[in-house]
């Protein structure tokens, strides 16, 4: 019984701490870039800095350059991570704006595996188009 009671409480520890995860507020950093089709196949690689930043309210995109900076209202997320930003998936939906443009709905997927995290952000509006980041790191911000 003892084994069973200190397994379920192991269990639940890993479950919260996860879950906390996802409450928290990250910047991801990257330095590629890909563009794919509609069906996934690689258009072009770009080494770009990009940054992402991400609240339980909002994303900031900044890929490349402060010119092309979008700003997204997020308006529904899904969060299981096992180890934080190493191996699970995050899937949120968001609204962006570009002062200017046309406001965009996209779906963003946080996805790690074996350590490495990419961000696939899915645009409504442009079906034919993906863009994929490979995430070098991640942090907390504060």
């Amino acid at each position: 019984m003892k084994k069973i009671i200190v397994v379920v409480s192991l269990l639940v520890c890993l479950k919260v701490t996860a879950f906390a995860q996802c409450l928290k507020n990250v910047v991801l950093n990257a330095s590629k870039t890909e563009y794919l089709d509609g069906t996934g196949a690689l258009q072009k690689t770009v080494d770009e800095k990009s940054i992402i930043e991400i609240s339980k309210t909002e994303l900031i995109l900044t890929p490349g350059n402060e010119e092309r900076k979008m700003n997204g209202v997020v308006k529904s997320d899904s969060c299981n991570w096992k180890v934080p930003y190493k191996d699970g998936k995050s899937v949120i939906k968001a609204t962006f704006s570009r002062e200017g443009e046309s406001t965009l709905n996209a779906t963003l997927t946080i996805e790690g595996k074996e350590g490495k995290v990419t961000v696939l952000m899915e645009v409504d509006e442009m079906p034919d188009r993906k863009i994929r980041v490979m995430v070098d790191k991640y942090e907390e911000k504060k």
